[in-house]
């Protein structure tokens, strides 16, 4: 390639950022230092992961981000909200690795529980919402509730995983991570790395901040590998929570 050419290829994509971030996007490089997407799928690569384990499913954005940006093994979502369940097992048919388990939210025990249902869904939680995190997000406060089961991962994650299992587990249930580790001791000795969401300010009632959710994990045999940028607050610019990634260390 001359130069002319690269020089013609840096004014092009230059002036796309321009226009992009005008119009409020910004665009940024394919590069694991760079893109959180491309962080997570080299993790997924290097740890040649071929289960995850995608606790707080929502619709489906996180299995079908990892599964564009490359990762090809099996995926096993959870959701408990009937209403977000149903787009997501439409996301799911399409894709002969994605498996929508049985209808439950994943906590310390395996019973019944109320869980809050937020404006926005995304916020939805089994713990009460603070005014810090209603503000900061518009259209978060709860809206309804809804009755639904809940089960340890420990329970049935032997129905999903063999020998040659090599498990990743996302957690993003909005304040409850603490609870899906409680129920996850067994589990997790077979996880060869987790996501999990941080809350850098109390946004939910009773829930775990994220020292200690570090200090846990650290405990638990895993190291802090990266952080991802999180709900931020639109006003202020505060970070509220992050996404960190953990490996196993050996």
């Amino acid at each position: 390639m001359n130069s002319g050419t690269v020089f013609v290829k840096q004014v092009i994509s230059k002036g796309i950022r321009k226009i992009a971030r005008a119009l409020g996007i910004e665009i940024v490089r394919y590069r694991p230092s760079i893109s959180s997407a491309a962080q997570l799928n080299k993790v997924l690569e290097d740890t040649d992961i071929n289960v995850i384990f995608d606790v707080g499913a929502n619709e489906g954005q996180f299995a079908r981000g990892v599964r564009e940006y490359g990762y090809r093994g099996r995926t096993v979502s959870f959701e408990p909200l009937t209403s977000v369940r149903q787009k997501l097992l439409m996301l799911a048919e399409r894709d002969k690795n994605w498996v929508v388990h049985e209808q439950c939210a994943i906590g310390d025990q395996d019973g019944e529980i109320n869980i809050n249902v937020a404006g926005n869904s995304v916020s939805s939680s089994v713990l009460e919402m603070l005014e810090s995190h209603s503000i900061a997000a518009v259209g978060s406060a709860y809206v309804s509730s809804e009755r639904v089961a809940m089960a340890r991962l420990d329970s049935f994650a032997r129905d999903y995983l063999d020998p040659d299992s090599r498990l990743f587990i996302k957690i993003d249930t909005q304040g409850y991570e603490w609870q899906v580790l409680d129920g996850a001791q067994e589990t997790l000795k077979q996880a060869r790395g987790v996501l999990c969401e941080l809350s850098l300010a109390p946004l939910y009632e009773g829930q775990h901040l994220w020292r200690e959710i570090v200090d846990r994990l650290d405990a638990e045999g895993f190291m802090l590998w990266a952080l991802q940028k999180g709900f931020t607050n639109p006003r202020t610019g505060q970070s509220l929570q992050m996404d960190g990634i953990f490996l196993r260390r050996d």
